[in-house]
């Protein structure tokens, strides 16, 4: 299974931490949480990882050079200009084999700043089984923005932004008290087939808004694990606790 880890972000939430440092490289435990994200994937069964950079991008590569994990690691590179969650995916495609027909190996995709106790094989088979184009890990935690989901098939079909009443796509508004609501983990699989459906895409997108498109015409699911624990560290006020879970984890 080859694997995509999103590193590219500016961080600003982690700030003054990431004004001399990319977020992927801020410790947690003593290492850096890149570190955390890479042994993750390797455990799940990750065969090659592709890591994608921008903010101190330089930092990233000298840190990967250095230290060996044991598996392929390639860079794919963004410094020239960030190109958000759904235009890394794409830009990162040949890197994962997925630029041509002859892949149909889906690829796992992980935020650098979440830790989980996720089961990402489970996450893999669900995708197997479903025949899916994409399996995004959810769970019933708050957050503003909702996925929108059937409560008996699973199938991805919308979004919703609780503070402004935002509804995506339109034609779901008005049947919205039928879905299922659950918060995007930042882990998610997709198949080859669909990362090549991006080419028509701007430069950079939203990986959300390119789901949101899609679901309407493909086998998109959503994948919820009891007692799953996942936690964002994307802020300084995370730091600590963000310690305490994987010590937490390890038990």
């Amino acid at each position: 299974m080859k694997a995509l880890i999103l590193a590219a972000g500016l961080g600003t939430r982690l700030r003054p931490l990431t004004d001399r440092m990319p977020k992927a490289l801020v410790p947690v435990a003593g290492k850096p949480l890149l570190h955390h994200t890479i042994h993750t994937l390797r455990r799940a069964g990750a065969t090659s990882i592709v890591v994608n950079v921008h903010h101190f991008a330089e930092q990233i590569v000298h840190y990967l050079s250095t230290h060996d994990f044991g598996l392929p690691i390639h860079i794919s590179d963004e410094s020239q200009q960030l190109l958000n969650t759904g235009g890394a995916i794409r830009h990162a495609a040949a890197l994962l084999g997925c630029a041509d027909n002859g892949c149909d190996e889906p690829v796992l995709v992980h935020n650098v700043d979440i830790l989980s106790n996720a089961d990402l094989p489970a996450l893999v088979e669900a995708h197997r089984q479903n025949g899916a184009q994409a399996t995004l890990l959810v769970s019933r935690r708050y957050s503003t923005r909702q996925l929108l989901i059937s409560p008996t098939t699973q199938r991805l079909c919308g979004w919703t932004h609780l503070e402004t009443g935002e509804v995506r796509p339109t034609n779901v508004q008005q049947h919205i008290e039928q879905f299922a609501q659950r918060a995007f983990g930042g882990i998610h699989i997709l198949s080859p087939q669909l990362i090549r459906e991006m080419q028509s895409w701007p430069e950079a997108f939203s990986i959300i808004d390119f789901y949101l498109e899609k679901c309407i015409t493909h086998p998109l699911f959503c994948h919820e694990q009891a007692q799953l624990q996942l936690l964002d560290v994307g802020k300084t006020g995370a730091l600590e606790a963000a310690a305490a879970f994987l010590e937490e984890l390890r038990k």
